[in-house]
């Protein structure tokens, strides 16, 4: 059974640091597309980071230069490094796999931005 499972969300002050983890089982994580998105409350879902079967990577804007988005093929893990954190940054943080038939999403961590 595909899943998974992120983690690492917490309170944190602006201008801080988190780093979400995402642990995939039941498909083959190598050959996968991994994305984060988030969603912020009353908000629509937002795309914010992709890492591709290599190692590209593409950011949102709003979160570019301040994010980073790294994976673990060994580990099977995604991460997303999130630095120098902004009140608007306030979300839940989902990924999502995709790859050859399938397409996978974790059920999300909260990231709650305030001083």
């Amino acid at each position: 059974q595909a899943q998974l499972v992120e983690s690492g969300g917490d309170l944190v002050q602006p201008g801080g640091s988190l780093r979400l983890s995402c642990a995939a089982s039941g498909f083959t994580f190598s050959s996968s597309i991994m994305r984060w998105y988030r969603r912020a409350p009353e908000k629509e879902r937002e795309w914010v980071a992709t890492i591709n079967i290599g190692t590209i990577t593409h950011y949102a804007d709003s979160v570019k230069g301040r994010f980073l988005i790294s994976r673990d093929n060994a580990q099977n893990t995604v991460y997303l490094q999130m630095n120098s954190l902004k009140l608007e940054d306030t979300a839940v943080y989902f990924c999502n796999a995709i790859g050859r038939g399938y397409e996978v999403w974790g059920q999300g961590t909260r990231v709650t931005v305030s001083s």
